[in-house]
């Protein structure tokens, strides 16, 4: 990989990297489509990266499609898909890891301990791998995003971290590999994140200030459905990942699966932007 890619700079090209844990879907596709707009090159990693799944989380049972997700990197003619084995990521004296500060420290950082030193060790080693001068996230794993590019910056890495719009399906549901655990049951109660963000931004855009109020009212969207059970709820600044800001986070659990999902409430919510 290291390679492939000084030979396409030494020829003056430019590389976009989109890093995946494969189970690809319609989110990932979109980064692709964007790197394939912005640079010359586009890399696809696919690595299920043990060390940002905690204890009891779902490392075993995640989905690996890994034909299927090839046969759709094909069709959008992605230059070079990079799949390193756990060895070669990971080989057993490795001793060293990456800690990002700031943005890590609350919600996702608090919930799942060691997630973001997990994800700031993997990334690191793929910016290295591919020598990526551009780097594709979802926007619906919003504090990853924060996270990456306090990482990039910090270490002087010289990769563009940008966070693209999260994609939807028709009602609304932000597109993940974990919504296909759901059950049909489960599927129609995780539209309350969606319903909960729609909300808010319904009440901010007729003059609602108050985070307080917006809070609770996203709560109390979330827990008007028998089936979900709320980890957090908040409004945060987009950098930071502290209050105040217009950004509006939550994780849930319903049944086994955990969701996450945000959005700006200052702005109209991507469904209501469509209709």
């Amino acid at each position: 990989m290291r390679a492939l890619a000084r030979e396409w700079h030494v020829a003056g090209e430019t590389i976009g990297l989109v890093p995946t844990m494969g189970a690809l879907h319609a989110g990932h596709m979109s980064l692709v489509a964007v790197a394939r707009a912005e640079t010359s090159r586009v890399v696809v990693s696919i690595f299920v990266n043990p060390l940002q799944f905690g204890a009891g989380e779902d490392f075993e049972r995640y989905p690996r499609p890994v034909e299927s997700d090839l046969a759709m990197l094909r069709e959008a003619r992605v230059d070079a898909v990079y799949m390193p084995d756990q060895a070669t990521l990971y080989p057993p004296d490795l001793s060293t890891r990456v800690q990002v500060g700031g943005p890590t420290e609350t919600l996702e950082g608090v919930q799942r301990p060691g997630h973001f030193e997990g994800v700031a060790t993997v990334v690191t080693k793929l910016f290295w791998a591919t020598h990526a001068d551009r780097a594709y996230f979802g926007q619906k794993d919003a504090q990853q995003v924060a996270v990456v590019k306090r990482l990039a910056a910090d270490l002087d890495s010289g990769v563009e971290v940008r966070g693209c719009p999260t994609i939807r399906d028709a009602d609304g549901l932000a597109v993940s590999s974990r919504n296909a655990y759901l059950s049909p049951a489960e599927r129609a109660a995780a539209l309350s994140l969606s319903g909960s963000l729609r909300t808010a931004a319904k009440m901010y855009a007729a003059g609602e200030r108050d985070a307080g109020r917006l809070r609770a009212r996203i709560q109390e969207v979330l827990a008007a459905e028998p089936l979900v059970r709320i980890d957090y709820a908040d409004l945060v600044d987009p950098s930071t990942f502290r209050p105040p800001g217009t950004l509006a986070v939550l994780a849930v659990r319903i049944g086994k699966t955990r969701l996450i999902d945000n959005h700006d409430v200052s702005k109209p919510f991507l469904a209501d932007r469509n209709s």
